[in-house]
């Protein structure tokens, strides 16, 4: 999960495996998987880093660099 903030200022966590698009023009607008969107103050940049940080919390980067070198999914 990884909190973001509206642009009114009010916090909001959302389930970062959940993202499927970001898009960033006047505003960041994030769209989920489930259609919903979210326009937030974080720029893309930053929403990446969160997300990086949130799937290395939970491990699932050290799964993907795992099954990139054996050349299959880990067990």
């Amino acid at each position: 999960m990884i909190t973001v903030t509206r642009l009114n200022g009010s916090k909001v966590t959302i389930n970062a495996l959940l993202i499927e698009m970001i898009e960033e023009s006047a505003d960041t607008v994030i769209t989920l998987t489930t259609g919903k969107k979210l326009v937030v103050k974080e720029k893309t940049t930053d929403l990446i880093g969160l997300n990086q940080k949130y799937l290395q919390g939970i491990g699932l980067v050290a799964a993907a660099q795992m099954s990139e070198q054996t050349g299959g999914p880990t067990t």
